[in-house]
């Protein structure tokens, strides 16, 4: 277990002063994750918010090794890196223990980056993948993406009266990763640190590539009170909406249980993005479609981890 005073002590790897909004859910995930590595590390960091407001030349938010690269190949820069640091060790040209993490939102992990992302987890790269899923592709104007949920109002998935909102359910990206075998998956919130502190350090410590997929509240493309994200995060696990779980070495295992399962109704009415749903009669059976594919998930869930 994560212990916080010696874990707030720990630099910050990345910095304060950048340029991601109030209440952004994605520097949260990053400064947790960094602070469960306790060797040197080497970050890949896919275009995206994380990237854009970090790294506005020529100043970084960076304190540690940094590179950045194309929506869609973070993942397989990442596993470069990776193999060359193999070759160089293997020469005697390097004996410093280095770890190797990419970031990536849901935009360059679930859709553009899946590609490369499966690619490096196949070929069995010893580095950690972090994708940081806000549901949409926010930097670049609130656009839908397959981690965006059904009922959604994005640009290209407006609620009026064509559609009621994104007509279909976001994508399994958990279970996908957890599919390839590799020797450990996770899913984390920020509202939960010790949590992802723990799965993160187990991710880095494990021999060969490791998935995690993170929460991460976006105040501008969900439309909330950016003072409220952690709580909004908080309430994406006990909703069940985001379980907490890890698949080691194929074992899957819950490691939360909400004390109280509470109604998705509650994640989902502080959101802007869902408005319509509880303001127009004719969106009502959306939310208990919604309410019944998070209950059929859950219970899927806790049959697995049973198993």
């Amino acid at each position: 277990m994560a212990n916080l005073k010696e874990l707030s002590a720990r630099p910050r790897r990345l910095t304060s002063g950048h340029r991601l909004c109030a209440g952004c859910g994605a520097p949260i995930v990053v400064q947790q994750a960094l602070m469960a590595v306790d060797d040197p590390v080497v970050v890949g960091c896919a275009t995206g918010c994380l990237e854009v407001a970090t790294t506005i030349y020529p100043y970084t938010a960076w304190r540690c090794s940094w590179i950045h690269n194309a929506f869609e190949n973070t993942a397989a820069t990442v596993s470069g890196i990776e193999a060359a640091y193999r070759s160089l060790k293997k020469q005697g040209k390097i004996d410093q223990e280095i770890k190797f993490i990419a970031f990536g939102g849901d935009g360059g992990t679930y859709d553009i980056g899946f590609q490369s992302l499966s690619g490096a987890m196949e070929r069995g790269h010893n580095m950690v993948y972090i994708c940081y899923d806000n549901g949409a592709y926010m930097n670049t104007g609130i656009q839908r993406s397959s981690a965006t949920p059904k009922g959604a109002a994005t640009t290209t998935s407006p609620a009026g009266r064509v559609i009621p909102g994104k007509p279909a359910h976001r994508k399994d990206l958990t279970g996908i990763m957890a599919a390839h075998k590799i020797p450990y998956v996770a899913q984390v919130s920020p509202s939960h640190w010790n949590d992802l502190v723990a799965k993160v350090k187990k991710a880095v410590e494990v021999e060969g590539p490791a998935f995690i997929n993170a929460l991460a509240p976006c105040p501008r493309g969900w439309r909330y009170d950016p003072a409220e994200t952690v709580k909004l995060a908080r309430l994406a696990v006990d909703t069940c909406y985001w379980p907490l779980f890890e698949v080691e070495e194929g074992k899957w295992r819950l490691t939360y249980r909400p004390g109280e399962k509470k109604p998705l109704e509650d994640f989902l009415k502080p959101q802007g993005r869902f408005k319509h749903l509880f303001t127009e009669e004719q969106n009502r059976p959306i939310l208990e479609e919604l309410q019944a594919y998070v209950d059929k998930g859950w219970e899927e869930l806790l049959k697995r981890c049973e198993d």
